[in-house]
């Protein structure tokens, strides 16, 4: 069994007392990525990148646990680019060295957006791995040479059967939303998926919950890993407002459109892609402009409304549960739960999209008389304390929520705000974009040898947040114990005025994608404390 270092949890209250204002620099992020940081308008790091950046710059295992919108996106997007840039990885054809695994394909491409610019800064470059389109673009990044990939497990793996990538040269390894993952069944891939990735890189897994397969995850793929917690795991954000507003079902529709009508961003949840589809569609007429997203929309679809949705020039998002935790966008005012959920968790990730980062945000559980007792019980378990209010759309508690109302966009400003996208009708349709592809930034790093190693083959692949889980695949482990047939020497035991240890490889002979790491054991030992070595500069693309 993996020991697990536990460091104390930290509540709201000891977050705001503990060192308010500590910057990345004094941290030790590197000086490039915190002028990439200042130029965003980020100097200080939150809670979970205080606790987790010390540990993480010294390439240690790290297993944190933070709510969404706590931040933990930058807080393994910093130590993953940074470690790379330190080692000066060699870029090769279609092995990564570095790989972030996330649920979804719009968390896929966010984590993207947040990395890209750290990347750039040192030489990097970042591409996306997901299904619902072609591979093409995906191949040629690959073909190219490609330094950190941000991935969905189904397409990866696929892509990883078929030859195109492999693993063996993986030095740092990301799993963000593992519960998440678990949830739709996705476990046995990713299992997979870290099976072919070298057994002595450094990992960092990222989760709410611990559930569900996720701890074992953790205790099997993570080497004495440091547990940093941040609030309890389901635990409300403190600078949330949430509120029940109780209506008949006569007065349901316009409520609602009421609490779409305010001028800034808000998300409607709804539990069905038909009523979310239907719902978008009504408001738009209303001349409330807004997009859906759902399960049923390509990604190109999905990339146009989500662009449309958080360009400012559309205000309101209409989802299901594909959105809960795969879309991240700043500045959501409000959140309303048109339909409630099933169950408390879903609640708390789906209300997680507003008050963010340190923001504040409203919260709205639109509740029939009928629903009352089931809608309660939701709260309890979300440890959620607040008085239902009986309204309808003109009651006073209504108009103050909402606040300023956005003036009505008719059908033909409707018309010429789409053409100026490209796109089509709002609603659920297409609306100008471009679905994403493989990015490349041009660099060029030094290398090294590997010893034996491989990858599995399993498919499963994330084509809606809230549909279906992927396919089982039982997940062999391939794990070899770290050897001088790898030519990888132990980390150093230490790190020496931050930086990492400057000993040399000795040559490995390179794995091929499909060979099994020699054992198929566990990790024999704990790896040293420190980063692994240097990497000479100046390798062209390629082996």
């Amino acid at each position: 069994m993996t020991a697990v270092l536990e460091t104390p949890t930290t509540t709201p209250a000891d977050a705001a007392a503990s060192a308010p204002g500590v910057s990345f620099e004094s941290l030790g992020v590197p000086t490039e990525l915190v002028k990439v940081l200042a130029s965003q308008g980020k100097t200080d790091a939150f809670p979970i990148q205080q606790d987790t950046l010390p540990d993480t710059l010294d390439g240690k295992d790290v297993l944190g646990r933070g709510k969404t919108g706590s931040g933990k996106t930058l807080a393994f997007s910093i130590p993953l680019v940074a470690g790379l840039a330190e080692m000066q990885v060699k870029r090769y054809v279609g092995a990564p060295t570095g790989l972030i695994l996330a649920p979804t394909r719009e968390l896929a491409t966010q984590i993207a957006a947040v990395v890209e610019p750290l990347a750039a800064s040192v030489g990097l470059t970042v591409t996306t791995v997901f299904g619902g389109v072609k591979q093409t673009r995906q191949e040629q990044a690959f073909r190219r040479g490609v330094d950190i990939v941000v991935a969905c497990p189904g397409r990866l793996e696929d892509l990883m059967r078929q030859g195109i990538v492999r693993l063996d040269e993986v030095e740092i390894t990301v799993i963000d939303e593992a519960d998440h993952m678990a949830d739709l069944g996705f476990l046995p891939v990713v299992t997979k998926i870290l099976a072919a990735t070298p057994a002595d890189g450094q990992r960092m897994l990222f989760s709410a919950t611990l559930d569900n397969g996720v701890d074992k995850l953790a205790k099997r793929f993570l080497d004495n890993p440091v547990l940093h917690s941040v609030d309890s795991a389901e635990s409300p954000v403190a600078a949330m407002t949430h509120h029940v507003f109780e209506v008949s079902s006569a007065n349901k529709q316009d409520l609602v459109a009421e609490l779409a009508s305010g001028t800034g961003r808000r998300i409607l949840f709804m539990r069905t892609k038909h009523q979310a589809k239907k719902l978008a569609k009504k408001l738009t007429e209303a001349g409330i402009p807004a997009v859906d997203l759902h399960g049923n929309l390509s990604q190109a679809q999905r990339d146009r409304n989500l662009a449309a949705f958080g360009e400012g020039d559309v205000r309101v998002l209409v989802a299901t549960d594909v959105a809960a935790r795969g879309v991240h966008v700043d500045g959501i005012e409000l959140v309303v739960h048109v339909d409630p959920p099933a169950e408390h968790k879903a609640y708390l990730h789906r209300s997680g999209r507003t008050a963010r980062a340190g923001s504040a945000g409203d919260v709205v559980t639109v509740c029939l008389h009928e629903q009352r007792r089931e809608v309660a019980q939701l709260l309890r378990k979300a440890k959620i304390n607040v008085t239902p209010v009986s309204v309808d759309a003109s009651s006073a508690a209504v108009d103050e929520l909402v606040g300023e109302r956005a003036p009505r966009v008719s059908a033909a400003a409707r018309a010429a705000a789409e053409a100026a996208r490209g796109g089509g009708a709002q609603g659920g349709r297409s609306q100008g974009g471009r679905a994403q592809g493989g990015r490349s930034q041009g660099s060029r790093r030094g290398g090294r040898g590997r010893g034996q190693g491989g990858n599995g083959s399993a498919r499963g692949e994330n084509r809606s947040a809230g549909t279906g889980g992927g396919r089982n695949a039982a997940g062999g482990d391939a794990r070899g114990t770290r050897g001088e047939g790898r030519g990888r020497p132990a980390r150093s035991d230490s790190r020496s005025g931050g930086s990492r240890s400057a000993e040399g490889r000795t040559g490995g002979q390179g794995r091929g994608a499909g060979h099994s790491r020699a054992g198929d054991q566990q990790r024999a030992g704990s790896r040293g404390q420190g980063r692994r070595v240097s990497r000479p500069a100046g390798s062209p693309t390629g082996r």
